[in-house]
């Protein structure tokens, strides 16, 4: 059955019900990318291991998740979407609760694994299928409610982590994921079948898979490590990166000549698919520096508690709400690429507006600058979703979907270890300038003056300089964050011009 049919299939209450079930499993996959971050402190203690080691709770999902986004064109056209989308939510589920069983880092970190493996998949197909339940003309809408979920995770996760860890116990922060998945799989079962697609006994691509598997792992624990090992000083990282590069090479040679390759990278030769892709990981990169650097800077220097720096965070999708069902409409009137082009240029604008934050500033002063950033996000994501999925075939959606998100997700990887490295560099550099300026013996002298002893007062001055560093390396991360926004807004335009009024997957037909 073709994809423009699968719709008629679907009652307008049916069609509810699957968007319910496809949303709330996509928005469970993501979130659960950032709920364990502010948790790891909890981890560790719990599990008697290092904070270090507790990161690996963290990498080990990302990498699984990785390596299995891009198969997903591959498994949908051998088992079918919905077959596999059912499949994938019941094991997330299911190796969520051996997440909160598990009693050792070992097995917590294989039982994360297992969850990233079967969470991979679940964002594109359940992109994919909104597009084959709802018809041309309201599939724009269905995809920005599905986009929504994409944008309020990551920020979500921080405040059920902060919360759950800090009133409950962290193996909540798993089990939590139960009850929803128990819902998803019972509306799928209920609902989805009709929105089956055909299936194809492909051939396995064991050495492809092999190689996927060795240039991600290799370039996700070179992200991870690097940091703490001074990246590219220690011999380990350049091994690392030697091998993801290396594999990276051999991957794509091996796939483009491969009969039934794994990952299916000729989607590439449609350029407003390769360009929208990039957008998607400038863009989303630009958005995912704020949350990767907001809570840690609320509570390292302006006290915040981890559930107060994710509620900081949250205002950008409070703004996406609401303005999400005005995307739709301006794509059915306006060039996309000045719609896409226009909500880079406005998130590249508020980011510009947090890199003057200081450290006095309230939670309004910080939590509004979100709001409205949130604002522009809607028209950035729907609308490159729509081109990039209205550029290739409709047999081509499940993999253009699965490459789409595989991009979005080693960005944010990369995004994180780049933003917290430069971070870090740039505090040491403002702490050191901002010593340079400070005459210690007076101000050491004005505070014994109102009775503060020797001791304590050079211990007052030593973090107030921290907290300031801290904040202006704070602004320069949004500084180049919105330079970045800006840079994607300029590169929108290498695409062709698009036909007015896309929808996903129509430009094929």
């Amino acid at each position: 059955m073709r994809t423009g049919e699968t719709y008629e299939l679907f009652s307008p209450r049916r069609r509810v019900m699957a968007m319910l079930a496809l949303a709330l499993a996509n928005l469970t996959v993501v979130f659960d990318l950032t709920i364990a971050n502010v948790s790891v402190p909890h981890i560790a203690g719990s599990l008697g291991i290092t904070p270090s080691q507790g990161t690996w709770v963290i990498t080990s999902y990302a990498v699984a998740e990785a390596i299995c986004v891009p198969l997903t064109g591959w498994l949908a056209q051998r088992f079918g979407a919905v077959r596999t989308f059912t499949v994938c939510v019941t094991g997330f589920g299911l190796f969520s609760i051996l997440c909160g069983l598990s009693v050792t880092l070992d097995m917590l970190v294989i039982c994360r694994i297992g969850q990233g493996l079967c969470g991979g998949p679940i964002m594109p197909l359940s992109q994919m299928l909104i597009i084959r339940v709802y018809p041309p003309e309201k599939r724009a809408q269905a995809t920005g409610i599905w986009a929504m979920t994409t944008m309020v995770g990551p920020a979500l996760g921080p405040i059920l982590g902060g919360t759950i860890s800090d009133n409950l116990s962290w193996h909540w922060i798993f089990f939590i994921n139960v009850p929803i998945v128990v819902l998803c799989v019972v509306t799928t079962l209920g609902v989805l079948g009709r929105a089956e697609t055909p299936t194809e006994k492909l051939p396995i691509d064991v050495v492809g898979l092999g190689l996927l598997i060795l240039w991600i792992g290799a370039f996700q624990i070179m992200l991870d490590i690097g940091r703490e090992h001074d990246w590219f000083a220690d011999p380990m990282v350049v091994g690392l990166a030697i091998v993801a590069l290396v594999g990276l090479a051999a991957f794509v040679i091996w796939e483009l000549t491969e009969e039934h390759p794994i990952v299916d990278l000729r989607i590439f030769r449609h350029r407003t698919f390769t360009v929208g892709v990039i957008t998607v990981s400038m863009g989303f990169s630009a958005y995912f520096a704020g949350i990767v650097v907001i809570p840690q800077w609320l509570q390292l220097s302006l006290g915040y508690t981890a559930t107060q720096a994710g509620l900081a965070t949250a205002f950008t999708a409070m703004g996406g709400l609401l303005v999400a069902r005005l995307a739709p409409i301006l794509l059915k009137r306006y060039d996309a690429r000045i719609i896409l082009s226009a909500a880079l240029i406005w998130i590249g604008g508020t980011t510009m507006l947090r890199s003057h934050w200081t450290s006095d500033a309230d939670f309004f002063t910080l939590a509004f600058p979100q709001m409205i950033m949130g604002l522009g996000m809607p028209f950035f994501f729907i609308t490159v979703t729509s081109m990039t999925l209205s550029a290739v075939r409709p047999n081509e959606v499940g993999s253009a979907a699965g490459l789409q998100n595989f991009t979005r997700t080693i960005s944010i990887a990369a995004c994180t270890s780049l933003v917290i490295t430069f971070w870090d560099n740039q505090a040491r550099t403002s702490g050191s300038e901002l010593a340079g300026k400070i005459n210690p013996d007076a101000t050491s002298a004005a505070l014994a003056a109102r009775g503060i002893p020797s001791d304590q007062s050079w211990a007052m001055i030593a973090q107030l300089v921290d907290k300031q560093a801290l904040t202006l390396a704070t602004d320069k991360v949004f500084l180049v964050a919105g330079l970045v926004a800006w840079a994607s807004a300029a590169f929108v335009w290498l695409m062709p011009r698009p036909p007015v009024g896309i929808e996903p997957a129509e430009g094929a037909h």
